[in-house]
């Protein structure tokens, strides 16, 4: 049996979702650079011939893969994965060594947003403007050149931290001081390139640009953005399925996508054409892939980011259940020699409709919550949230701890504001945003009632309240 080597660190796909998936195809043995999560350990574990916990202490740069090249070597494995945004560049580097297929020389470009939409602008694929800001200096600069309001954010990062929006010169030294900050919030929790060193203060900032659902959606309720997701095979691009999402909240947090998107297929055929640019132009060879694109008035789109790597959180799930395709399942093989059917064309097309719902703190809209709650999801009477025949499932791994007081919501924090993530299921793709909407704005009453909470007042002093809110 051939052997996979899985190399893990924070983000990605829950376990529980990779690792069924990758030992059907082989012996899956674990090399794990960041402490694995205890969640769904139950389900997750069996699938492992071998689980390998670094002593840690690793450089990012060469001894992260040195150590994945070691543990490669030791076991005999016939490919490496990983499914987290922080490891791609050191595994793709790892496997180009060892002779396995892999990302290639292109995950570089694919990794850090700079040299991403360098490679974009000489291929002419439509992106907002954008330039490099190394300092304070270098954003006054910017806001200078380029139309506000402006989206600053790391080139390294991931998951929405430490992304801020300006519209003025006068927000320049709080914007410089507080993305570092956020910076420094994320490496805590083990939001950190692997690879690449002393990427914290590598930024760049780019024009917002205008979206719209107008003239794309003919239902209310979608985001004017949404996802590609697909793989890259022998250099050869697969779409298979557009990801839809619900509108962020503010400023720019994801908390729901759905599967499948409702678009016309005229125009989710548009969409495929310029994610196909988007991801030829980064010469990848082969891996995952999820292309991030805004939907624009006059019918024409923006490529916002591609990751050599499957969207995170259930985004595997949702291309499963809605069209009945493993996207994981199809890159290990892939990866391993065989053969792997492809659709002829993106999937436009999809049975029972899912999405992944991230809770926070904040309706969404973008106001915070009034109280803080603790969290306990079996506590909700989902009945009163969801749509006959509708169902909810809790992931394990993006869970606040039962019985943990929520926080209070903080705008720069991206998608450390998750509470907790839930795959939905319904009929159909309306009952589906609807239920979508019901947990979003409904969540925070579903926890206060017959809980204890702390309300907040408007000067922001901590009251406790017991059996609901005044």
């Amino acid at each position: 049996m051939k052997k996979i080597l899985y190399v893990y660190v924070k983000g990605g796909a829950p376990l529980e979702t990779a690792f069924p998936r990758l030992a059907a195809c082989g012996e899956l043995h674990v090399l794990a650079l960041s402490p694995l999560p205890e969640a769904a350990k139950a389900s997750w574990e069996p699938c492992c011939t071998s689980i390998t916990v670094h002593p840690g202490g690793l450089t990012p740069g060469e001894p992260v893969v040195e150590a994945i090249m070691a543990h490669a070597r030791e076991i005999g494995a016939d490919a490496l994965f990983t499914l987290s945004e922080f490891a791609v560049l050191a595994v793709a580097n790892a496997a180009d060594r060892l002779g396995l297929a892999g990302a290639g020389p292109g995950i570089r470009a694919a990794r850090d947003k700079r040299l991403m939409r360098q490679a974009w602008q000489a291929a002419g694929v439509p992106i907002p403007r954008f330039r490099r800001v190394d300092s304070a200096a270098d954003l006054r600069g910017a806001l200078a050149a380029l139309t506000p309001p402006l989206l600053l954010k790391p080139a390294w990062g991931a998951g929405s931290v430490a992304q801020l929006v300006l519209t003025s010169q006068d927000q320049v030294a709080d914007a410089w001081a507080e993305i570092e900050q956020a910076l420094e919030r994320g490496g805590q929790v083990g939001m950190n390139e692997l690879f690449e060193q002393n990427t914290d203060g590598d930024r760049l900032v780019e024009e917002i640009m205008d979206g719209t659902t107008e003239g794309w959606y003919s239902e209310d309720g979608y985001g004017d953005y949404l996802s590609v997701e697909g793989i890259v095979a022998k250099g050869i691009y697969h779409p298979l399925a557009i990801t839809a999402k619900l509108p962020t909240v503010p400023p720019y947090i994801e908390v729901a996508s759905t599967s499948p998107c409702v678009l016309p297929e005229s125009l989710q055929r548009r969409i495929e054409d310029v994610s196909r640019r988007a991801v030829d132009a980064l010469g990848l060879d082969t891996c995952g892939t999820h292309t991030e694109l805004k939907l624009r008035a006059d019918g024409s789109l923006v490529v916002i980011e591609v990751g050599a790597r499957f969207g995170g959180l259930l985004t595997t799930r949702q291309v499963e259940i809605a069209f009945e395709l493993d996207p994981i399942g199809m890159l290990i093989r892939e990866q391993l020699g065989e053969e792997v059917s492809y659709p002829q064309a993106m999937l436009v097309e999809g049975g029972r409709a899912a999405a992944s719902v991230a809770v926070v703190p904040a309706a969404a809209d973008g106001t915070p919550w009034k109280t803080q709650p603790l969290w306990d999801p079996e506590q909700v009477d989902w009945s009163r949230l969801l749509s006959p025949g509708s169902t909810v499932e809790a992931v394990p791994a993006f869970m606040l701890p039962t019985g943990t007081q929520v926080p209070r919501f903080d705008p720069s924090g991206g998608s450390r504001n998750w509470l907790g993530v839930f795959l939905l299921t319904a009929y159909d793709a309306p009952t589906l945003l609807r239920d979508c909407r019901a947990i979003l704005d409904g969540m925070e009453t579903a926890l206060v009632a017959g809980c204890q909470v702390v309300a907040l007042t408007t000067e922001g002093d901590e009251v406790g309240l017991e059996d609901g809110v005044e």
